[in-house]
């Protein structure tokens, strides 16, 4: 068999893998609030209630994983605004605790990242090392904003966060 046919052989399979990336971007517009992102793969749909600010809310969530990464994003109105400042403080407490990280760091410089969301009124950044639900070392990178009585957290959970696919993530985050 000539040379030039193995060749050809060897390239099928790096073919498929480029048709199947690992990151597949896509705009997740969402239905039921003033708010677009960008997933890199299809999201799994939750809602629940959870405490924010000492008052039962419903949370909605959009989440999937890939490239050893868990994408979530999840939004709630508070109904009051007075509420929405109190409610996005404790959310970024949570977010710590759930990591069985201590909740002191979300005051702290050194847990600060820069945060933007285009149609924010406010949004604050967050970057913290923990432990996930089995006991393994876990870092997120997340955002949490407000508009209105309109709370978001945007949120990337893994071992190791590629800066690239974290700023496509969260530039791709909206609210409207």
């Amino acid at each position: 068999m000539p040379p030039f046919r193995y060749t050809g052989l060897l390239a099928v399979p790096l073919l498929l893998a480029a048709c199947s990336p690992t990151f597949n971007w896509r705009a997740l517009p969402v239905d039921s609030a003033p708010l677009q992102a960008l997933m890199p793969c299809k999201p799994d749909k939750a809602e629940r209630e959870v405490p924010l600010a000492g008052v039962p809310t419903t949370l909605q969530m959009r989440s999937c994983d890939t490239g050893g990464l868990t994408f979530a994003v999840a939004w709630a109105d508070v109904g009051e605004p007075a509420r929405a400042a109190p409610a996005l403080a404790g959310w970024r407490r949570a977010t710590l605790l759930a990591l069985h990280a201590s909740p002191a760091l979300a005051d702290e410089a050194a847990a600060q990242a820069p945060a933007r969301v285009v149609g924010a009124s406010e949004a604050i950044g967050l970057q913290a090392e923990g432990r996930d639900p089995r006991g393994e070392p876990v870092r997120v990178r997340a955002v949490h904003a407000a508009r209105g009585t309109l709370l978001v957290q945007a949120a990337i959970y893994g071992r190791a966060i590629d800066e690239r696919v974290a700023d496509t993530f969260f530039e791709g985050l909206q609210l409207k």
